[in-house]
């Protein structure tokens, strides 16, 4: 970066400031896939930074969560260890606290497998999106000029903060949400209890579309509230980290941008604090909609 307002290229810093924190955010283009495959029915096959982070995902998960359980009911005796220990601490609050209050004691077990699910993932794919292992490769890649890392230098990491990762699992609740009320209910009564009986046949015009249009917004906003959380945190932590090179490159002085750096690094620094807690939140906030709306579906009269 040179500190004379515009590189080679003619693009000025400002600019490479906003590509290079639209790029972080992003997945890989089709330009720099980590491992390009053919198209299968129209649909891009290759392996992209975010699906690399869907399978460390559920590696991570079934290392941390799926091993240490199965371990313990193998046991003939009591004797969790302490990683057992504090899944079951989690397990039992989830079910005690999101899942029964909402569902119903005769739906707890039926539901609690999938809230469970969607925690451990939402919160492993959020936190592992925290850590910068694909900044580092790009550091790195300065000095050794790999062509596969640099593949791995293209685009974001957290695949949470990717919107068709976000509609996947809000379609799933959107699919569990008809599920549980045909389970409880039956098929046509579900489908029947989405408006409450005995109004004015008139009425109904207004109120079952708006009640479908329902259906559709409880996903979207599981969607677009997840997506936007993990996307908005890292936005705004690189927009902070490049005032530095802004302020040099505006009053062409290093002076003023070890001056901006001063401000902006610690504020940056509390940014990331808070985004650790937004990732424990988002986790929670995900998994209790989902109870809720699972929750409403079985108990229409409430």
């Amino acid at each position: 970066m040179i500190l004379g307002g515009e590189k080679s290229t003619g693009q000025s810093v400002t600019n490479q400031v906003a590509d290079y924190i639209i790029s972080h955010v992003s997945n890989s283009d089709q330009a720099h896939p980590i491992l390009q495959l053919p198209s299968v029915y129209g649909i891009d096959m290759s392996v992209t930074k975010h699906v690399l982070m869907l399978w460390i995902v559920a590696i991570v998960v079934s290392l941390s969560i799926i091993v240490p359980i199965r371990r313990f009911l193998r046991q003939t005796t009591y004797n969790p260890s302490r990683t057992s220990s504090a899944i079951e601490a989690i397990v039992q609050f989830i079910r005690d606290s999101i899942v029964a209050p909402n569902v119903g004691p005769k739906w707890v077990n039926t539901w609690t497998p999938l809230i469970l699910t969607f925690f451990f993932f939402i919160l492993f794919a959020n936190g592992i999106g925290m850590i910068p292992i694909f900044d580092f490769l790009g550091v790195t890649n300065k000095f050794v000029h790999s062509n596969f890392i640099d593949s791995l230098t293209h685009g974001g990491a957290t695949a949470t903060g990717n919107f068709h990762v976000t509609a996947a699992l809000a379609s799933i609740t959107f699919f569990a949400i008809i599920i549980a009320g045909s389970k409880a209910h039956g098929f046509i009564n579900h489908w029947k209890n989405l408006v409450p009986h005995g109004l004015a046949w008139p009425v109904y015009i207004i109120l079952i579309p708006i009640e479908l249009m329902g259906m559709i917004v409880k996903p979207f906003a599981l969607t677009m509230r997840l997506a936007a959380n993990m996307t908005g945190g890292h936005i705004a932590i690189l927009a902070l980290l490049s005032l530095t090179a802004i302020f040099a490159d505006k009053f062409q002085s290093t002076v003023a941008g070890i001056g901006a750096a001063l401000i902006s690094v610690p504020m940056a620094t509390a940014i990331s604090g808070l985004e650790i807690i937004v990732v424990l939140v988002q986790a929670y906030v995900f998994t209790l909609l989902t109870a809720v709306f699972i929750g409403m579906a079985i108990n229409v009269h409430h």
